[in-house]
Parts: structure tokens; C-alpha cells; sequence
């Protein structure tokens, strides 16, 4: 199996004919797009800990990506019963930033303007919200696809934060670095892996490389959840008591992988241990009662989750002003 889809053929193509999908059933299914802008940044506590929730945009991709492994009619069903649209999903991109009292950590750098035209908004954000990105003292890659680490570096090829320590799983790094991998995989696919070895490989930085447990500043550490990508990493937080996880793509849906936590995307590299991952961060986070953050859920894309038999909902946070 490819160990990611759609390819890049078929997101440029997404990407060219998306005009061409603001189809009448569509926007039955969503609420319209404000006239002006919406803000991208949103910030709250956990114990101690100052956080942020930046923005880098939204795309789209095909829903016939969801759920490859149980039947379209039932995909195409639950899409239906949870008011989506069920032929392009909608993808958000919250990234977390953390401050603490001896340490400002960035969790994923987005896409740059290397992906869709409509993400690449994380600096602006960071500069709406306020934030001096000098001030960013490390940066978590949690894996290596486009939305993830293309932001890496500006222009001129240079880390966009060079000062920072960058940070990633040590099995991720090996998987996009091992020789000639380029050619291992299908010609639609080798976009993404000339993408990630240019990011990585990015002037001006030099990985620490971590394994399961790694402790990026007092309070922060790297958990394994790989299935996604090989060596994919989550964030877990810990203040006054209290815990969360930034899932990165360990869940990218925020009712289908809740609700049918055996399903997996054609963007699971391993969708077998995608699942055991998903359903391991699930127990742990509703019998901990701990916040979760999903990178692709509906922004701010913070909540909790909710057992219910043998699957489980996601329940929103409540916001405070």
C-alpha cells in the first residue's frame, strides 16, 4: 500500500477544480464563510501554562479518503448523519504553542506557501496574536508530511525560526532520511518525500532527534503514536494537575475518529496500528480525563473525550472570555 493518499497529482488537481465544488448540497451542509476575516489565533490556560491556538489555514481533500477500510455507502452515511459535506472534507490546522516559565514550544510549523493556497497563515497569525517569534524556543515536528513541516523555511531556504531548538521523533527522521527512499516509493508519491528530505534537511537546523518519553521543557514530552507515519510523535502537557495532548494526525476527524475509532484514511501509512494507536490515546485520554488537540478538528479543535460502550465522542471545550 502507498503510505500516503490522495497523491500529489490528485491534491494539485483538487486544488485547480476546487471552485468548481461549491456545489448547492455543499453549502447546505456547512455555514457560509464570513464576509471579513475571522480571528486565527485562541488562547487559554492549562494549570500554570499559557496556550495558544494558531492557525496555519484550512484545505480541502476527498472524502472517498475516509474510512478505507469499511464500505463508501457507510462512510458516505455517518458523513450524512454529522451534517458534512460528503464529497470534499474540510481541513483545519491548529497548532499549539506553549509557554511555560522557562520556555515557548512550537508544535508543528504548517505549510509555508509550498501546499494549498489557502493555508501558509501560521506567521501571520503569530504576529496577529501578539508573538514575537524570537521568542520560540523550541519547535516539535510531530511528523514530516506537507501541512506539518513545509513551513520549515522562508523563501531563501532559512529556518524561519533559527534561534529555536527543532525537535523530532528519532524513527520519523530515520523513515524520511533512510537512502534513496525517493525511488522506494510510487512516482505520485515522491513529492512528499523530496518535500520532507528538503525540509529536514532545511538550513540553520540542527534535530534533536527523540524517543518515546522525550522531555522538550519541564512539563512537555513526546509520546510514540506512530501508525500515521512510521515514527509519528503527540505532545503531552502537564500543569497544576491537569494534562493534554496534542494528537497531531493521530486523529484527524473529530466525529469519525471518535465514534468509529476502527476506521483509517488513505493518508495512514499502517492503518492496523493507526487504529491501535488511536484507540490506546482514546482510553488513556477519556480514563484520565485528560483535554485533547486535534490538528485537523474544527478550530480551536480542544476538548475532551467521552466514552460511550466501545466508542467514544468528542465533546468540545468550553470557552472562557
Amino acid at each position: 500500500m502507498s503510505f500516503i493518499k490522495p497523491s500529489r497529482r490528485d491534491i494539485l488537481k483538487l486544488a485547480a477544480l476546487a471552485p468548481g465544488f461549491a456545489l448547492p448540497g455543499m453549502a447546505r451542509a456547512e455555514l457560509g464563510a464570513p464576509s471579513g476575516q475571522n480571528p486565527g489565533y485562541f488562547r487559554f490556560t492549562l494549570g500554570d501554562v499559557r496556550l495558544t491556538i494558531l492557525s496555519d489555514g484550512y484545505f480541502r481533500v476527498p472524502a472517498d479518503g475516509l474510512g478505507v477500510n469499511t464500505a463508501p455507502e457507510d462512510v458516505q452515511a455517518f458523513l450524512t448523519r454529522y451534517f458534512l459535506p460528503t464529497d470534499l472534507g474540510y481541513s483545519h490546522t491548529n497548532h499549539l504553542l506553549i509557554e511555560t516559565a522557562d520556555a515557548v514550544v512550537l508544535v508543528d510549523v504548517g505549510s509555508g506557501n509550498r501546499f494549498f493556497d489557502t493555508v501558509g497563515r501560521l506567521a501571520s497569525n503569530i504576529e496577529a496574536a501578539g508573538i514575537d517569534p524570537g521568542s520560540i524556543t523550541h519547535v516539535v515536528i510531530t511528523h514530516a508530511h506537507p501541512d506539518h513541516i513545509w513551513g520549515i523555511r522562508d523563501d531563501f531556504d532559512e529556518a524561519i525560526f533559527p534561534d529555536a531548538t527543532y525537535i523530532m521523533g528519532a524513527a520519523e527522521h530515520g523513515y524520511w532520511m533512510q537512502d534513496d527512499l525517493v525511488n522506494q516509493v510510487p512516482p505520485e508519491d515522491q513529492q512528499f518525500v523530496l518535500g520532507a528530505v528538503n525540509s529536514i534537511n532545511c538550513d540553520g537546523v540542527d534535530w534533536t532527534l527523540a524517543q518515546d518519553g522525550h522531555e522538550v521543557t519541564a512539563g512537555v514530552r513526546l509520546i510514540d503514536t506512530p501508525g500515521h507515519t512510521p515514527g509519528h510523535m503527540s505532545v503531552v502537557l502537564e500543569s497544576g494537575g491537569k494534562q493534554l495532548i496534542a494528537l497531531g494526525d493521530s486523529m484527524t476527524h473529530a466525529f469519525m475518529s471518535f465514534r468509529q475509532p476502527g476506521w483509517y484514511n488513505g493518508t495512514d501509512a499502517d492503518g492496523d496500528t493507526t487504529v491501535a494507536t488511536r484507540k490506546r490515546l482514546l482510553d488513556m485520554a477519556a480514563a484520565d480525563r485528560m483535554a485533547v488537540l486535534g490538528y485537523h478538528f474544527p478550530f480551536p479543535g480542544v476538548g475532551h473525550v467521552l466514552r460511550d460502550g466501545d466508542q467514544f465522542s468528542f465533546v468540545p471545550a468550553l470557552w472562557q472570555f
